[in-house]
């Protein structure tokens, strides 16, 4: 027999109070965000996502991180506070690499299929994609778990949600939401967890 050091695994508590201080950090950085762009004139504006234009590269990553107005923070602020809170508990490390693919995929589809000339901002997209990869990753994961808390989710947001993907409001970027979703539906299959059991074999002391 032999032995070794190990690492011990975070509880159950204090991975969820690691997701949840995760969670109310970015929430409380949006609105410090939109609170800024306030003072300055709305200064911060101008590193959203303009469609097709090679100049507004960078809002792919910063559009996500600013908003019209503290209605729109605070429309973003809930969903984006429970549905990462679920994604956290899973690991900050793979929250953060899910939140990351998730950004990057939906700011490039905003970028390319928005109509010119459009002024894109919010975290609206990533809302779509985590819950596209939260109500996804029990399904593909086949855990229990995931299966009801996905299920649970999309009946609650799912009715909402789907009105944000219709093109009928002008000042909402439908292209946004939809690139999100299926970004997140993406990376859940992207990360789905190979089956751990182990493989049957002699066992030694």
């Amino acid at each position: 027999m032999s032995t070794t050091d190990a690492v011990p695994e975070w509880s159950r508590i204090e991975r969820a109070k690691a997701a949840g201080m995760l969670m109310l950090g970015w929430v409380a950085l949006l609105w410090a965000l939109e609170g800024i762009d306030l003072v300055t004139g709305h200064a911060l504006d101008q590193y959203g996502i303009v469609s097709r234009d090679p100049d507004s590269l960078g809002g792919i990553v910063t559009a996500a991180f600013l908003h019209l107005g503290f209605d729109h923070v605070a429309s973003n602020s809930v969903p984006l506070l429970v549905l990462g809170f679920i994604v956290a508990l899973s690991g900050i490390r793979r929250f953060l690499a899910v939140a990351a693919l998730i950004t990057l995929a939906d700011g490039i589809g905003t970028w390319l299929i928005s109509p010119s000339d459009t002024l894109t901002l919010g975290a609206s997209g990533v809302v779509y994609g985590l819950f596209g990869y939260v109500v996804v990753r029990g399904f593909v994961e086949r855990r229990v778990l995931g299966i009801l808390v996905g299920v649970a989710v999309g009946f609650y947001w799912g009715g909402s949600f789907l009105l944000g993907l219709l093109p009928t409001n002008t000042m909402v970027s439908w292209q946004g939401h939809l690139c999100g979703l299926l970004a997140g539906v993406a990376t859940a299959l992207w990360f789905r967890r190979p089956d751990r059991r182990p493989a049957r074999g002699p066992v030694t002391v």
